[in-house]
């Protein structure tokens, strides 16, 4: 599988088509990537010896943290995880391991791996799938032990029964490949998974050991069915069945325990909620507790899996929080020295909001234009409507709990309601969203349950 090794600045280029602002952020993790790909051309004796620059991103909500990650994932050709820190707790108590994010890291591999490998075998898995759908079809006949080949009274062969078979397969060959036969029906085996076993109740599956786990797995039967499907629902099912054959999974294995040790990014997200000091998740103990778990796994260990073990010494981590309460140096100690980057991310202005109404591949206007063009409705956002809208999203921020970016979502759609309600029966051509047209659809967002959309208190008032 090949790598993507794209420099620093075209990684921030690339951020920037999605993402308004927040340079330092951007910076920090373009070098963190691009050192991935430097540490590959270092000598092997050096290069065990380069640990990943870990880095923490502080922030308020709605400012781009977890969105830099999620890009990050379709730039780096590497297995990527997100995982929530307060969905995990301490060894010992009710919830997730750890550990687990390892394990889901080497599935997220194996996944991109195994899909490699797909592409790689398509073409020879449709040319067996062709195969198989003709002798389905047409099922190649058994010779006779005291068969003859005849001969005509000029000395040549007369076609026999294997001869006729051949002639009419390249009929079908050639009806098959024109979708003449589509709807005639094939009988075939197709492998189904069994019901779980109903013995765990309080235990996910990612909290069993791997051994146990793979235990379990085996324990769980796999039928073969015969079904009668049409050939254009048989071919997807031959097709899976013929690139399983043809792939190594042993060696798609090895690839992906290596893609994951040497390649693999953790997104650890709401890292701040297991901070001392935090009052709103759970207990002191637990908290310390997930932290010092997290520690060995950060530093550098051995994950057992159910593939087989996998080292986290190379494993790029990115941790995220608000940091509302609390701060970066409330972490562990050990903790916070295997995190040597600290990023801290800015508020948005009015400005920023704007652009990203307008600016990044799939912005909200652009995605609302294409959703009611569907429904014949040429919608037009004006410059000055985009300003309106922004000018709310930061007004309202301002004067409640600042939500980011996430406060556009709520502006457009409540912008947006009565059209995109009306639009299938009453609606239709051009529509003109602008200043206008902003102001007196928010004004209409008089109502209690309206203004709690915005994060208005049922007293205030939406300003012109």
């Amino acid at each position: 599988m090949k790598s993507i090794n794209l420099t620093p600045c075209e990684i921030v280029a690339e951020l920037d088509r999605f993402i308004i602002g927040q340079d330092e952020a951007k910076r920090a993790v373009a070098i963190a990537i691009r050192n991935r790909w430097r540490r590959q051309q270092l000598p092997e004796e050096m290069r065990d010896d380069v640990a990943p620059k870990n880095i923490i991103m502080s922030g308020p909500t709605g400012v781009g943290k977890t969105e830099i990650a999620r890009r990050l994932a379709s730039l780096t050709n590497a297995p990527f995880v997100k995982v929530e820190a307060t969905k995990f707790t301490e060894v010992g108590y009710v919830g997730r391991d750890v550990e687990s994010m390892v394990r889901d890291l080497l599935e997220k591999a194996i996944k991109m791996v195994h899909d490699d490998q797909e592409v790689l075998w398509t073409a020879k898995a449709g040319e067996a799938t062709e195969e198989r759908i003709l002798d389905l079809l047409l099922p190649k006949p058994i010779p006779s032990p005291t068969s003859t080949i005849d001969v005509s009274a000029d000395g040549e062969p007369v076609v026999d029964e294997m001869g006729r078979w051949e002639r009419n397969r390249e009929k079908f060959r050639k009806k098959l490949r024109e979708d003449k036969l589509e709807d005639s029906e094939v009988e075939i085996s197709v492998e189904e998974k069994g019901g779980s076993v109903g013995i765990l109740t309080n235990m996910g599956m990612d909290q069993m050991d791997p051994g146990l786990q793979d235990m379990f797995d085996k324990m769980v039967p796999t039928k073969k069915n015969r079904r009668k499907l049409p050939i254009k629902d048989a071919r997807k099912i031959i097709h899976d069945q013929e690139i399983d054959n043809l792939i190594d999974h042993d060696k798609v294995l090895q690839i992906a325990i290596n893609l994951t040790e040497q390649g693999g990014i953790i997104f650890l997200d709401e890292i701040d909620k297991v901070c001392s000091g935090d009052s709103l998740s759970g207990g002191e103990v637990s908290r310390e507790g997930v932290q010092r778990d997290l520690l060995p796994l950060v530093e550098g260990c051995s994950v057992n899996t159910r593939h087989g073990h996998v080292k986290t010494d190379h494993i790029l981590f990115i941790a995220a929080g608000a940091f509302w309460k609390n701060k970066p140096s409330d972490l562990m100690p050990e903790l916070q020295g295997r995190f040597p980057i600290r990023v801290k991310l800015k508020d948005l202005d009015e400005e920023q909001f704007k652009r990203i109404l307008v600016e990044p591949n799939n912005a909200l206007t652009t995605q609302q234009v294409a959703l009611l063009k569907s429904d014949g409705i040429d919608l037009e956002f004006t410059d000055c409507g985009v300003s309106a809208m922004a000018a709310k999203a930061f007004e309202i921020n301002k004067k409640q709990q600042n939500i980011g970016a996430r406060r556009l979502y709520a502006i457009i759609e409540k912008v947006l309601e009565e059209i995109s309600f009306d639009a299938p029966d009453k609606v239709q051509g051009k529509i003109v969203i602008d200043v206008t047209f902003v102001n007196e659809q928010i004004k209409g967002a008089q109502k209690d349950e309206d203004l709690n959309v915005f994060g208005f208190a049922s007293h205030s008032k939406v300003a012109d």
